[in-house]
């Protein structure tokens, strides 16, 4: 990134190992908390650098059970760098229940077998921005009205059926059977998520897009969907960067 010229990307959408354990071909995820946290700040440093004044930046950030205030702590190491704009939540599985009583049960997790602790079924999407005012389009990942009486009665709706979706995104992930034969990254950051971000900034204004941690190039396939006209992406281990390649043709 300290390549790139200053102020020359619309929107950086990434998730960059959590610093959790997990098994990177070339990237051990076991840093000390406090070193961990000083990295995300020197690569945040190089996003602030380069992102617009109008710009967003969504950093995808999960956590474990057992160290739950992990993305919080990254979110106040950042605090003097970014404004924290939204904080949106990725719901991966969710079960309701309908007017009816039925209990239905949507998406994926992995299940955790323990006593003290909730399988987890959720991770942030943090958006920030330089100001915390940056404009964005409300109503393109816009939900019809449940109540269809609103529409005409709060002027805001201008007669239109279509309200904000609001900060819980539910985008369950595509599950696998062979991870070597068919996804080799450990990551299960979802092209939904990444073009879902690119949208509610307002695909209209991206002419750049960025991802500092490419992995096997899902957020590139994310700016293609969005009809982005540049994309770029830095990927450390040669086996994702080939994925990548093949995927985004």
């Amino acid at each position: 990134m300290s390549e790139l010229a200053e102020a020359s990307v619309d929107i950086v959408v990434t998730s960059p190992p959590y610093n959790l354990g997990v098994a990177y071909g070339k990237y051990s995820d076991r840093q000390d908390r406090q070193s961990y946290l000083k990295w995300c700040r020197e690569w945040a440093r190089q996003v602030r650098r380069v992102l617009k004044s109008n710009g967003s930046f969504f950093l995808n950030i999960g956590a474990a059970p057992s160290k739950p205030m992990l993305p919080h702590e990254i979110v106040i190491e950042l605090r003097d760098i970014f404004v924290l704009q939204n904080a949106i939540h990725w719901i991966k599985s969710i079960t309701i229940e309908d007017r009816e009583g039925e209990v239905q049960s949507y998406g994926h997790f992995k299940p955790i077998s323990s006593k003290r602790f909730l399988n987890d079924c959720h991770e942030y999407i943090f958006h920030f921005t330089k100001t915390g005012r940056v404009e964005i389009d409300r109503l393109a990942l816009g939900v019809p009205y449940q109540d269809k009486s609103n529409i005409a009665r709060w002027s805001h709706t201008r007669g239109s059926d279509l309200r904000c979706r609001g900060n819980t995104w539910f985008i369950p992930y595509q599950t696998i059977q062979s991870r070597a034969k068919e996804r080799p990254h450990p990551a299960t950051f979802p092209v939904q998520l990444a073009e879902w971000s690119g949208r509610e900034h307002g695909v209209s204004r991206v002419h750049t897009m960025l991802d500092p941690f490419l992995g096997i190039g899902n957020s590139a396939i994310a700016a293609q969907k969005c009809g982005v006209k540049r994309f770029i992406g830095f990927e450390i281990d040669e086996t994702y960067l080939a994925e990548a390649r093949r995927r985004i043709g």
